[in-house]
This record gives C-alpha cells, sequence and structure tokens, in this order.
C-alpha cells in the first residue's frame, strides 16, 4: 500500500473506519448484555427475527441466506443449532420436495420476545448516550442510503 493513501485522510476512509468500529462496538455490547445470556449469536438473533417478520413465522432456507448474508452451508449450521435448542423447526414443502422451510417455534418466539425486549433496551441505551432520537433517525435514513442497506435491499 503506498504511503500516500495510509498518510491522507480521506473522508470515505474515516466514515468506513467509524462505521466498522461502531458496527463492532454495537455487537459486542447486545451480545454480552441480551443475547450471549441466553445462548444465543447476533446470526441467530437475526435469523429469529427475520422468521417472526415472515409470513406464517417461516422462510425459505434460500431466503434467510440472503436474508443472512450468510453462506447456505452458514445457514444451515445456524439454524442446526437453533433447531437443536428448539427455536425453530425444519418443513418440507408439500408441493416441491426441493423446498425446504425453516419455522419459528412457540419456543422461539418467546425468546425472541424476552430478548428483543432486552435488546431494544440496550440498543436505545447506547444510541441516546450520544445521539438525539432526530440524529438517530437521520443516521438511519443515511445509512439507508448505502449499496444493500435501504429497504429494497435483502437486509432492509
Amino acid at each position: 500500500m503506498s504511503r500516500q493513501i495510509l498518510r491522507a485522510k480521506p473522508i470515505e476512509l474515516e466514515a468506513f473506519a467509524r462505521l466498522m468500529r461502531a458496527q463492532t462496538v454495537l455487537r459486542r455490547e447486545l451480545e454480552a448484555e441480551s443475547l450471549t445470556p441466553r445462548g444465543l449469536t447476533i446470526n441467530d438473533f437475526e435469523a429469529l427475527l427475520h422468521l417472526a417478520n415472515a409470513e406464517e413465522q417461516r422462510l425459505r432456507r434460500t431466503d434467510l441466506v440472503e436474508k443472512l448474508m450468510l453462506t447456505p452451508s452458514g445457514v444451515t449450521r445456524l439454524l442446526e443449532g437453533l433447531e437443536e435448542a428448539g427455536l425453530t423447526e425444519n418443513h418440507r414443502c408439500d408441493g416441491d420436495a426441493r423446498v425446504t422451510w425453516a419455522k419459528l417455534t412457540p419456543a422461539g418466539d418467546e425468546t425472541l420476545q424476552c430478548v428483543g425486549a432486552s435488546h431494544t433496551r440496550r440498543l436505545r441505551d447506547l444510541f441516546h448516550t450520544a445521539l438525539t432520537e432526530d440524529e438517530v433517525a437521520q443516521l438511519s435514513e443515511l445509512l439507508g442510503r448505502l449499496p444493500g442497506v435501504g429497504p429494497g435491499s435483502c437486509a432492509g
């Protein structure tokens, strides 16, 4: 890498570095406070959240691959752990044996409700120690403009 790149601090590089650091700090705080005590990872929580918000609380595994931005084998491993914990269950599609659904169980829904309340409180604490309500809204809107992040993307 050129010394010029390392010395110069373009605003994009600074923004990227701060975004990555903020993501790491928020993730660690949320995992330690809300998820780890329940034996969950941030990916587990996100998978449960996507399932809870899906029609009939179920999604095809391929849809979870896109939403979680994980590999198919990564989603398989994640779902195996959630199934072992009784939080999700595996369903075959009656009309197409090639299609497999992941479905949230009642225990998964209950776990998500408990973790979600704690997660939301902690998230509010973390954001509002540094930002006003309007600034949080503005941050969300600005981040939503980045490629792959907004409402039209799998993550949005």
